[in-house]
């Protein structure tokens, strides 16, 4: 699995924090997401999948077949 985000469409609501917060947090100054691993643990692919749906502003891709 391979995580990429584009902050410039990441509008801060703090789904994916709330959602996967061992894989993105936000910015202190901006509220926006923070990539903590562009390849997570694998115990950490259901939440992250759910972030990933659960964006508002589809500021996150994850590729699941990627290593």
């Amino acid at each position: 699995m391979k995580i990429t985000v584009d902050r410039d469409r990441c509008v801060g609501a703090g789904m994916c924090a709330m959602t996967a917060g061992e894989v993105f947090e936000q910015h202190e100054d901006d509220g926006r997401v923070v990539l903590l691993h562009t390849e997570p643990p694998e115990r950490c692919a259901d939440d992250v999948e759910e972030a990933e749906q659960l964006c508002p502003s589809r500021a996150i891709t994850v590729n699941p077949a990627a290593s």
